[in-house]
């Protein structure tokens, strides 16, 4: 068994995560319209047909705005804890009673060769989570849209064979910007987003000989650079030696207008 996964879109206007194992499909948001969701998972061969969940972490806008459109159009279960649900309201429009599958903070759903762990995370939102999937052997964990990176976070993280983590913002960018001060405080408070910095300095406690891939990802249009955070962290890394020898870790693009490539756990990655 394996686990493949896309980055369908990351940033503040969308995001959208592809996994994929032994012919199971889950989306992990649909931050874009369900149209423009299609047609990214269109540009890796998949169908919305081909679909066996959505997975929500949270009920911002820029998470959930395809889901129902994609829900309702595919016939597809949509998973998300009570809180968010909660939350969600009539967002979503619409979706048929069996359809609504309540997945609380910290459970374990097997969708065929494909295991998701919720966990929770720090963020404004009514009760955000991160995912883990496992395929048995295989380890992938996604982390965006929190203010900071807890021991119990970091616990979840640990072991990882590929990581998406949040580097959001540079805080000189930020701090410099053109947002109104009230927003910038939100952003960079302990329920807003991960700089660059904070997702450097967490990484030096979470990467170990088997993590072989991080995609930064949740990249502010406005208060980021792709390379900036990529030299950031990586400088980061390179202080506390985790570039040396089995601690080598790769670090990799996310786009916010397009998909990434396939990519695959294990020695094939």
């Amino acid at each position: 068994m394996t686990i493949r996964y896309t980055i369908l879109a990351s940033g503040s206007t969308g995001n959208s995560l592809l996994v994929e194992s032994e012919g199971t499909k889950v989306l992990v948001d649909a931050g874009l319209s369900a149209k423009k969701i299609e047609q990214l998972m269109g540009e890796r061969d998949v169908k919305g047909a081909e679909l066996d969940a959505i997975l929500i972490t949270h009920e911002h806008s820029d998470h959930i705005k395809g889901v129902g459109a994609l829900a309702r159009k595919h016939d597809l279960p949509v998973y998300a804890n009570e809180k968010t649900w909660e939350a969600l309201n009539k967002h979503l429009g619409e979706l048929a009673e069996d359809k609504i599958k309540v997945m609380e903070t910290g459970s374990v759903v097997q969708f065929g060769a494909l295991q998701v762990e919720s966990y929770p995370i720090s963020h404004d939102a009514a009760e955000p989570v991160g995912y883990c999937f496992y395929d048995g052997e295989r380890k992938l964990s996604l982390a965006t849209d929190l203010g900071y990176v807890s021991g119990k976070v970091k616990e979840k993280l640990a072991d990882s064979d590929a990581i998406i983590l949040e580097s959001n913002h540079d805080v000189d960018m930020l701090r410099m910007g053109k947002y109104p001060w009230n927003i910038k405080r939100r952003i960079l408070g302990d329920t807003g987003h991960l700089s660059n910095e904070a997702a450097g300095e967490a990484l030096c406690d979470i990467v170990s000989g088997q993590t072989e891939t991080v995609y930064l990802a949740h990249l502010s249009r406005d208060h980021n650079l792709m390379d900036l955070a990529k030299l950031t962290v990586n400088t980061i890394l390179q202080e506390r030696g985790i570039e040396c020898g089995d601690r080598k870790v790769e670090l990799k693009d996310t786009y916010f207008d397009r998909p990434t490539k396939w990519d695959r756990l294990g020695p094939e990655s």
